[in-house]
């Protein structure tokens, strides 16, 4: 099973009428952090060990999970002081080890994820964002890692286009869709998978980065590849985005909700 490395530290400031009072992770969608999406999502392809990095407003992501099973499950609670509740049933989620790091305040992705190195167990691990979801494949991802053998794979994604885009005929529109996916051109997603080879191109250090650092090097180094993935992904950065995923879990079918 290979770990999966969730960063959790960013301010997200485009998000600051809900990022003020939490982290942008715990920002919700269906009325569920989009962290938990995200978890879901990985843990639907058997990945269940989480390495969160975390900073801004951490102690909202630990206090979360670690109250957890009272939320989500029936209890009873005997009042002495020395009796644990006692938790009846099991949730689906029982079966997930998360690991919550305290990385930093301001510390920059890179070293962020340096700080992570001792808690790493796979030899080959799992890296994304707190603030996407998609429904990629996760296994066709390790696959694809697992076979070029090079240092790291980075998911190439066709970015949802900012303004409806609509098709005609003459004068007359014959598909008109809200938000569309781009069919040309391709960005970083944010699934990523490494080898533990990633740690020897970072540093602990508050200003060591990660795209704008480690990425670059290892890609000049020809260790780094890119899955391509067409299907849906959508990145939370905005009020309009947060909207816009709510939407689509209301509507009863979020495309990226593969767990049942």
């Amino acid at each position: 099973m290979n770990d999966v490395i969730i960063l959790c530290g960013g301010k997200g400031s485009r998000l600051s009428e809900e990022t003020i009072s939490k982290p942008k992770p715990m920002v919700e969608v269906g009325r569920m952090p989009i962290l938990w999406h995200i978890m879901k999502h990985y843990s639907h392809y058997g990945c269940h060990r989480f390495i969160l990095a975390l900073g801004y407003k951490g102690e909202f992501i630990k206090s979360f999970f670690y109250n957890y099973r009272i939320f989500f499950s029936d209890f009873t609670l005997e009042m002495h002081p020395e009796k644990e509740p006692k938790i009846h049933g099991v949730h689906d989620e029982s079966h997930w080890e998360i690991t919550f790091v305290d990385t930093g305040q301001n510390t920059l992705k890179g070293g962020r994820i340096k700080r992570l190195e001792s808690y790493v167990q796979s030899e080959n691990f799992h890296l994304t964002y707190g603030d996407g979801v998609s429904c990629l494949d996760i296994k066709k991802l390790e696959e694809f890692h697992k076979r070029h053998a090079k240092i790291g794979t980075v998911t190439g994604v066709h970015p949802p286009s900012r303004f409806g885009e609509i098709t005609i005929d003459g004068d007359s529109v014959v598909h008109f869709e809200e938000k569309p996916q781009l069919s040309t051109g391709i960005i970083n997603g944010g699934y990523f998978m490494f080898n533990k080879k990633l740690f020897n191109y970072l540093d602990a250090s508050e200003e060591c980065d990660f795209e704008f650092g480690a990425l670059q090097k290892i890609a000049l180094a020809g260790e780094l590849k890119v899955h391509k993935y067409g299907g849906f992904w959508q990145c939370m950065d905005t009020v309009r985005e947060r909207d816009h995923l709510n939407k689509l879990w209301e509507s009863g079918n979020p495309m990226w909700k593969m767990w049942e």
